[in-house]
């Protein structure tokens, strides 16, 4: 396997629009492709194939790290074509790889599907943007999108902080910084510390993982910052459990004061796999703070959030089984990805039976003969 081989393999990558290249020692290539895993046609990988591929893309640094703590991450670019974002690990003693493909093309808030409101909302100069999601859920792309609107529109300073560095931004109205952690600073904590000493209008968290990082982006927002931050939680509600759970007991209560000002917005995400067409469709659940919906914050009764969302539909606001169904019911999705990716599996199968349908092999076996 020469370094040509690596080449070959990431050209199929890009060619098939494939999401992931996965590579481990007994097994071929493989691809995740729409969601599914395909094998490409090559040798099966062995010991001195997973060095030779690891030294052809792995920096020193990187190198470096997998001898001491046994994996790294790091993100290059592949010509224009876009970059990948690689993470190398140990297994049973032998290397291993995934590369993400991170498409160098930008997509528009329609090309996506965002939901409509949060042009609006990334117009205020102030506030805590949310966009959460389990891993693979395409926050990256939603958020990569959101700061290219703002780049192309307004005037601003745009800070980011990502580990690693995705989609790479260049200056268009805006003056655009991005700090790779690990490289460019120690920790997302310290980088948005610093970062309200270097003019910012706009500062993106690539992720929200701890007490001191969540609350640096909190008071970021509060202090006339428009603030983009990640979370990996499934829906709105779970999302502001989550960020006042990361708060000890007595600080609690301050902390649903401060979020239910500083809060613009919750966009949580899924992506399914298509049953129309090749590729993925996302499905959206969007939050958007009324007063009303900062009284329940503040007053701790994020279980009402849910009903909040269904009755604020001229806000813009949809829960997530409501978008998935309507995947379904247009015939994006099957009902088993609609079920799968749902918050409430059981009240989604019973509207499946209502309609005189079934979830299950059944189901689908029926739509592919139609």
């Amino acid at each position: 396997m020469s370094t040509m081989q690596i080449d070959r393999l990431l050209d199929t990558v890009i060619k098939l629009g494939a999401a992931d290249l996965h590579l481990t020692v007994g097994r071929k290539p493989t691809l995740r492709l729409h969601g599914g895993l395909k094998n490409l046609d090559t040798k099966v990988l062995e010991p001195d194939d997973m060095v030779t591929l690891m030294k052809a893309v792995t920096p020193e640094r990187g190198q470096q790290e997998l001898q001491e703590v046994g994996s790294c991450d790091y993100g290059f670019a592949y010509g224009d074509a876009g970059r990948f974002r690689v993470s190398v690990f140990r297994q049973r003693g032998d290397l291993a790889m995934v590369l993400r493909l991170i498409p160098s093309r930008l997509l528009t808030f329609e090309q996506i599907g965002l939901p409509v409101q949060s042009k609006d909302l990334i117009r205020r100069p102030r506030g805590l943007f949310l966009v959460t999601g389990p891993t693979g859920s395409g926050k990256t792309t939603s958020l990569a999108t959101m700061i290219d609107y703002v780049n192309a529109n307004y005037e601003k300073h745009i800070i980011t902080m990502e580990d690693p560095i995705e989609y790479y931004h260049y200056h268009k109205k805006c003056i655009v910084n991005q700090r790779e952690v690990g490289v460019d600073t120690p920790t997302f904590s310290e980088a948005l510390r610093r970062a309200l000493r270097q003019d910012p209008d706009t500062i993106l968290v690539g992720e929200m993982r701890d007490l001191e990082t969540i609350e640096a982006a909190i008071r970021a927002a509060e202090t006339g910052h428009l603030v983009f931050g990640t979370l990996h939680t499934t829906g709105a509600a779970k999302t502001i459990d989550r960020i006042v759970d990361a708060f000890p007991v007595t600080q609690q209560n301050q902390i649903r004061v401060q979020l239910s000002t500083a809060l613009l917005c919750v966009l949580s995400q899924v992506l399914l796999g298509r049953i129309d067409q090749p590729g993925v469709v996302a499905g959206y659940e969007f939050l958007v703070v009324t007063p009303a919906i900062a009284n329940l914050i503040r007053d701790n009764k994020s279980f009402r959030i849910d009903s909040a969302i269904q009755t604020g539909k001229k806000f813009g606001m949809q829960l997530l089984d409501e978008h998935l169904w309507d995947h379904y019911i247009s015939g994006r999705v099957s009902a088993e990805e609609m079920v799968d990716k749902c918050k409430n599996p059981q009240d989604l199968t019973d509207r499946i039976h209502k309609l005189g349908r079934k979830v299950g092999r059944a189901e689908l076996d029926e739509e592919e003969e139609d």
